[in-house]
């Protein structure tokens, strides 16, 4: 279901024809925090090719990490479902965590009592100014929808993730699901 309003815990599609944007294109931005000051949020759907053991040395099982986004590319985030386990969390929406207490992230990855579907690590976030991110909504960049999945988000496979919300959307949007990523390559 689309939503007119941004707030945080719900999820931004880009367009089909945000393709001028390799950070954007083909994302899913859950929104993290909005308000007259900006808007924060963390692409789901962009896995990249290292593991939270690579960069952090004191982990040792090999979770995913994600491109949060463009801005603070060299810093580290998470989002989570499991504030009962993780002090200092902050819930964005639908029983979904953000940040919360790093020595305990690391034990409870170590121990096995957290699994890459309870967490997603992120480098980097994407960011709006005061009023951007309306302003790429009313210019059709993104299509606001509510995150029917709550917190199961996390089990979304990320590589048919976009195609899948698309299909969602149906109508117009239909003729951008099986079209190539890079339309010059067709």
């Amino acid at each position: 279901m689309t939503r007119s309003k941004p707030d945080k815990g719900t999820l931004l599609i880009a367009e089909p024809s945000l393709t001028g944007d390799i950070s954007f294109t083909r994302s899913v931005v859950l929104l993290a925090e909005h308000s007259e000051e900006g808007s924060l949020g963390f692409i789901l759907n962009k896995p990249l090719h290292y593991m939270i053991s690579d960069l952090v040395k004191e982990i040792e099982i090999p979770f995913p990490v994600y491109n949060g986004g463009p801005v603070e590319q060299d810093n580290l985030y998470f989002i989570h479902k499991v504030p009962h386990l993780v002090n200092c969390s902050v819930e964005i929406a639908d029983g979904i965590y953000w940040g919360g207490n790093f020595e305990t992230i690391i034990n409870l990855i170590n121990n096995g009592d957290i699994s890459e579907n309870d967490i997603r690590f992120f480098l980097g976030y994407s960011g709006w100014d005061a009023f951007q991110l309306d302003q790429e909504l009313e210019s059709q960049s993104w299509v606001l929808v509510e995150n029917s999945m709550e917190n199961d988000i996390f089990l979304e496979p990320a590589k048919a993730f976009w195609n899948k919300k698309i299909h969602e959307l149906g109508g117009r949007y239909l003729i951008w699901a099986n079209a190539p990523e890079n339309p010059s390559l067709n």
